[in-house]
């Protein structure tokens, strides 16, 4: 089954750790991937901009509206997921527990819902 961990930063330590504090968070997460896909469980990850970067899009009466972010005002942001495979929820929660960003923010670990039209 596949999972979605989705890695949100929280406002206050955006911009505080040091620089090598940072470079140490991403080496961290770079062998975490390496061993996610010697492992068999990475399916994709990535890292997202800064929410000032991002966009909002609502359609409304068939008309398109866009906000320029960041867009909600919030003590945490969406900073970066990964997508894993794994048997059951209990491995998914020990794999997403281990992610190293989890260490500064928060991980939310959700299932993925594989949706299929009707015959």
């Amino acid at each position: 089954m596949r999972y979605i961990c989705l890695i949100y930063n929280s406002t206050d330590t955006d911009g505080r750790l040091t620089p090598d504090e940072t470079g140490d968070l991403i080496k961290a997460h770079f062998a975490f991937d390496e061993e996610l896909c010697r492992d068999g469980f990475m399916i994709h990850s990535d890292a997202l901009e800064m929410p000032d970067q991002a966009s909002a899009l609502r359609v409304r009466n068939n008309r398109l509206s866009v906000t320029d972010g960041p867009y909600v005002e919030t003590k945490e942001h969406l900073a970066g997921f990964y997508v894993i495979e794994a048997p059951d929820m209990a491995k998914a929660k020990e794999i997403a527990g281990r992610i190293p960003s989890a260490r500064y923010g928060a991980v939310e670990l959700r299932p993925v819902r594989t949706l299929t039209l009707p015959n």
